[in-house]
Parts: structure tokens; C-alpha cells; sequence
């Protein structure tokens, strides 16, 4: 009977220890398909690399100007309740309250519904109105323009050409060389700023170094 007894306890042990290694090894497996879904979905940032600025340069007008079309309910999940109202309602901020209208730092203003680079801010300037102001976009043929009855007024809307949302109006009392006065609000911008290493090729192409 002891004999009985110590084989039986012996059993129960071997049978805890089993238990104790499938329990530890399927532990592990959950940590590694943990840590592989991680790798899957990498964090993604807001800021835009140099890389990205050029792989956008570098696309062709067709893919660039592809037309993003979203539902107002997706819209309104995205922007701010400002944002929505300026860019999918056409409304307008009032003077000297948006981010940019004084906003002086180098670099690219993109549209803050679909990131499509409007203006830069080398054409950027000073006009007095309270709402930020560009004499040219980096590209006519990324904002469309249409007839703005509205406010017993006829004014020149622009908008983005990807995505429609409503930017602003341009006026023909600007500087030049262009003589416009893009007036754009600052709800319906975001802004990159431009980077060291494109400062320095820019700098680098306009004033070659003879060898």
C-alpha cells in the first residue's frame, strides 16, 4: 500500500507538471502573435517625410488629382467641428482668429481634408486682411475656381481639386507677379514644415557650387 501511494503521488505530480508546461507554452504562443500583430500595424504618423513630399512630386497629375469623396458623416469623424464647417459647408472664419493668417514659418500649406499641397509659404504675404494670404498655388491646376453668388456679392471661389472642400476666394488685388490675392482660411489648411535637407537642395540648385 505505501508503495501504492508514492507511485499515485508521483502521477499527480508528472500530471501537474504537464499541466504546468502546456499552460507556460501557450502563453508564450499568445506573446508572440501579440507581438507579431504589432509589427503588423505600425504607428503612423501625422507629419509627412521628405520622402513623401517627393513621391507626391513624382506621381503623375492623374494619380495626385485622384478625386477623394467621402460621406459628410466620414468628413465630420475627421475634422474638427470648425474644419467641417469651413471646408464641407463653405463657411468662413472670422478675421485674425485662424492659425495661419500671421503664420510665419518656411514651409507647405496641404489641404486639411485630403493633404494635397496647395501653397507654399515663399508666396506668402502680408495683405492686411487678417486670413492667410498667397499670391500663387503651387500648381493652378490643384485648385478650382467657381462663381460665389452668396452674400448679395459675386466672388471668386477656390476650392481644392481633390476633394472639393471649400479654401477660400481669390481677389485680383494681389501682388506680383501674379496680381491675385489668394484669401484662404486657416481651418481649411494644415501645415508642413519644410525641412533642413530640402532647404539645403533648394539652396544648393539655385546657387551651383563651380567645380
Amino acid at each position: 500500500m505505501p508503495r501504492l501511494k508514492k507511485i499515485s503521488a508521483t502521477r499527480r505530480q508528472t500530471a501537474c507538471m504537464a499541466t504546468l508546461c502546456v499552460v507556460g507554452l501557450s502563453a508564450a504562443l499568445m506573446l508572440v502573435q501579440f507581438s507579431e500583430g504589432d509589427e503588423k500595424q505600425p504607428v503612423q504618423s501625422d507629419k509627412q517625410s521628405d520622402a513623401d513630399t517627393d513621391a507626391t512630386e513624382n506621381s503623375s497629375e492623374e494619380e495626385v488629382l485622384k478625386p477623394v469623396v467621402k460621406l459628410d458623416r466620414e468628413w465630420r469623424k475627421q475634422l474638427s467641428r470648425q474644419q467641417f464647417y469651413v471646408t464641407r459647408q463653405g463657411g468662413t472664419e472670422r478675421a485674425r482668429t485662424g492659425e495661419f493668417w500671421n503664420h510665419k514659418t518656411d514651409g507647405i500649406y496641404r489641404c486639411v481634408c485630403c493633404e494635397l499641397p496647395l501653397f507654399d509659404a515663399k508666396s506668402k504675404y502680408k495683405s492686411g486682411t487678417g486670413w492667410p494670404s498667397f499670391w500663387e498655388p503651387i500648381n493652378e491646376k490643384y485648385v478650382s475656381q467657381h462663381e460665389d453668388r452668396s452674400f448679395f456679392s459675386i466672388r471668386t471661389e477656390v476650392r481644392c481639386k481633390r476633394c472639393a472642400a471649400h479654401l477660400g476666394h481669390v481677389f485680383d488685388d494681389g501682388p506680383e507677379p501674379s496680381g491675385l490675392r489668394y484669401c484662404m482660411n486657416s481651418a481649411a489648411l494644415s501645415f508642413q514644415r519644410r525641412e533642413k535637407s530640402t532647404q539645403r537642395r533648394e539652396k544648393s540648385t539655385k546657387n551651383p557650387v563651380s567645380q
